[in-house]
């Protein structure tokens, strides 16, 4: 066991790779999903990279990622817009489309960390209201099944931005 930050993490491992717990999450049962899940990134994820491809293939340029400065970090900004643009997992961020069903196993858990993910988008998007800035929420479906909208649903706020 070690300690940092005031936090107390635990050691173990699972076949070959040495797992370095922070205690937030349950110890998953299998190895196959503690694999899934610390593959899982939080930038520069498939759905992110595609509509950023799609951006600078239709000519949609001036952004910047995950500007530190701004709340929330979001992952395409257009500072001369005053635009932040998000791009939602469906899985982590709960997607009202999509509407997915809980992990089988750990329920309480999963269930308490979709309610802060989503009450943590809430307040970004708040937060950067509140400094003049707008918004918008991509969702990984979209991406996958519309890209065009997505395209347009930008370029028009870009537009609306830049009056």
């Amino acid at each position: 066991m070690i300690s940092g930050k005031g936090k107390k993490c635990h050691y173990y491992s699972m076949s070959k790779k040495v797992y370095l717990r922070d205690g937030r999450a349950p110890i998953p049962q299998k190895e196959s999903i503690s694999k899934l899940m610390s593959a899982n990134k939080d930038r520069g994820t498939k759905p992110e990279i595609s509509l950023r491809r799609a951006l600078w293939k239709n000519g949609i340029r001036g952004y910047r990622l995950n500007l530190k400065n701004l709340p929330g970090k979001p992952d395409l900004s257009f500072p001369s817009r005053k635009l932040a643009v998000f791009v939602n997992g469906c899985f982590w961020h709960r997607c009202p489309y999509c509407k997915l069903s809980l992990p089988k196993s750990n329920t309480d858990f999963w269930e308490n960390k979709f309610k802060k993910n989503v009450a943590r988008d809430k307040r970004k998007i708040n937060d950067l209201k509140m400094i003049g800035w707008d918004t918008i929420a991509i969702w990984e479906c979209e991406i996958k099944s519309d890209m065009n909208t997505c395209l347009e649903k930008i370029r028009k706020a870009i537009d609306e931005n830049g009056k």
